[in-house]
């Protein structure tokens, strides 16, 4: 059994220095507010969650240095996990994807009201407000390995409607709360509301970290966002959206043994049939629940207590 995958791909996209957008303008550092005075949405565009998706930080310094303003409604630029992001070391520039919790898995009452102090629970404090006051939120995101880019975002059909509108990319991963390890920026308050009418939370994963790609796709993503939700002018090309692929998720498994290992090489989206033999973490067995079960990003490195692998099936 063998955890190998291809060798890393080359780090084309590397941080640069964002201290001059520190201060922001609403007194919580990074993050940046811009006001039409016309009606319309609250528009959140969200960079870094995890402090090496570097596409995120080139889409939201692309949005502030050409100057993007909102036609109608607010727009809001966040970068979120600084911490971590300004943590980067190039002989391992996959290690500060966190720093103490996931940024992406605590946006919960139970951990923001907590007393713990990791730089996470303290930064996602600081951004509670943002999220509480934006309708509509574009949080942006990269995958370890290069697989083609695919939205999330929780099984709701205001969700299912943005991402299709939106358009690029063509596959979706639906994901339901209750398979879903923790919660993430897009499942906290009413943007996780199942009933909510109006609004809508997609993650966009746009390829490799450091993939020039990634980062490209990552600035038109939020640029087509922006125009679907009337901000900005339209995009070219937006009138005629591809055809979704989509895929549920029905299990997630998460790293319990230093013992972790794959059947074969992967990468993401390989297909197993039911009942083959996924993966062994430690002396449990990783089966496939269905026929052409697709798995999404399986971890690069096993870390216990860190997510395994996601099982999916097409819809």
């Amino acid at each position: 059994m063998s955890t190998l995958a291809p060798a890393d791909p080359p780090l084309e996209i590397l941080p640069r220095d964002l201290s001059a957008y520190r201060q922001g303008n609403i007194g919580i550092p990074y993050v940046h507010r811009f006001e039409s005075g016309q009606p319309g949405p609250h528009v959140l565009i969200n960079a870094i969650t995890h402090g090496n998706e570097i596409c995120g930080m080139v889409a939201a310094t692309h949005l502030l240095d050409n100057h993007i303003r909102p036609k109608i409604g607010t727009l809001t630029i966040s970068f979120a996990h600084i911490e971590a992001y300004e943590a980067f070391d190039i002989e391992d520039p996959y290690a500060n994807r966190q720093l103490v919790h996931n940024l992406n898995r605590i946006w919960t009452a139970n951990m923001l009201d907590a007393e713990d102090g990791s730089p996470e629970v303290r930064r996602a404090r600081e951004l509670r407000p943002v999220l509480d006051a934006a309708d509509f939120v574009l949080d942006i995101h990269s995958t370890s390995t290069p697989v083609q880019p695919f939205w999330v975002y929780n099984e709701a059909d205001r969700n299912t409607a943005l991402a299709s509108a939106v358009g690029a990319p063509i596959v979706h991963l639906v994901m339901s709360p209750d398979k879903f390890p923790g919660t993430p920026v897009i499942g906290y308050g009413r943007h996780g509301d199942p009933a909510a009418q109006y609004g809508g939370s997609l993650v966009v994963e746009c390829g490799q970290h450091f993939s020039r790609s990634a980062a490209e796709l990552a600035t038109d993503v939020s640029l087509r966002f922006l125009a679907h939700l009337g901000l900005i002018d339209p995009r070219p090309g937006m009138d005629k959206p591809p055809i979704p692929q989509r895929y549920r998720l029905l299990e997630t498994h998460v790293v319990k043994s230093e013992n972790f290992s794959f059947t074969r090489p992967v990468i993401g989206f390989e297909t197993f049939d039911k009942g083959e033999l996924i993966a062994m973490n430690g002396s449990e067995e990783i089966r496939s629940p269905c026929d052409q079960c697709t798995i999404f990003m399986p971890t690069r490195l096993p870390i216990v207590g860190r997510e395994a692998v996601y099982l999916t099936k097409s819809i």
